[in-house]
């Protein structure tokens, strides 16, 4: 069961919050939204292309790490 336990003092506006940023992190959220509507094969084919290449654009961002100055020289020739 997924919750969250309401601290004492704390508004439920607060908890809920707390909820739902939970939910969010693990993907329940998006998947609950996915299945309210049927989703053709050609879709879900073009849903998951999408969620691939933002992985991979995050991916490539923090995996290139900055030019050294010999990699400039070599780019310059």
């Amino acid at each position: 069961m997924r919750g969250v336990t309401l601290k004492k003092g704390e508004p439920v506006d607060r908890a809920l919050k707390r909820l739902k940023t939970k939910l969010d992190s693990e993907g329940i959220l998006e998947e609950m939204r996915r299945r309210r509507a049927f989703e053709t094969p050609n879709e879900r084919k073009q849903r998951k292309l999408r969620t691939a290449s933002k992985r991979n654009k995050i991916r490539w961002r923090f995996s290139t790490s900055a030019p050294t100055a010999e990699r400039v020289e070599v780019a310059a020739d």
